[in-house]
């Protein structure tokens, strides 16, 4: 299991403690050393995330960015390159199991019914 995330992120450090409490057994990766290539953002879309769940909307980047309106204009491509190239506009944390289930962001009810 790969949990995708920021160590400052208040809600990556829950998802932390949440996987920790339970003992399930997870590798860290910090999101702005080793970001989501357009391969994987692919590959997390096509497990059934949508695009829009896949954008951190209440971050710095995407108000800085104007990402609310850029969207209207840009193609998925041209989303998953963005994301890609800015780690701090994805959604996080992004959790990865070895089945293969994808989670984005943290909601504790959510991650009980799918872990």
């Amino acid at each position: 299991m790969e949990l995708i995330g920021y160590s400052k992120c208040g809600t990556c450090q829950k998802a932390r403690k949440y996987l920790s409490s339970r003992n399930i057994p997870y590798e860290w990766r910090e999101i702005t050393k080793k970001p989501p290539g357009i391969d994987e953002l692919r590959s997390i879309i096509s497990s059934g995330i949508e695009l829009k769940r896949l954008l951190n909307t209440s971050g710095q980047s995407y108000r800085e960015l104007n990402m609310k309106e850029m969207l209207g204009s840009m193609d998925e491509e041209q989303v998953l390159e963005l994301l890609s190239k800015t780690p701090m506009l994805v959604k996080r944390p992004i959790l990865r199991t070895d089945s293969g289930k994808t989670l984005v962001g943290f909601k504790e009810d959510e991650w009980n019914k799918s872990i």
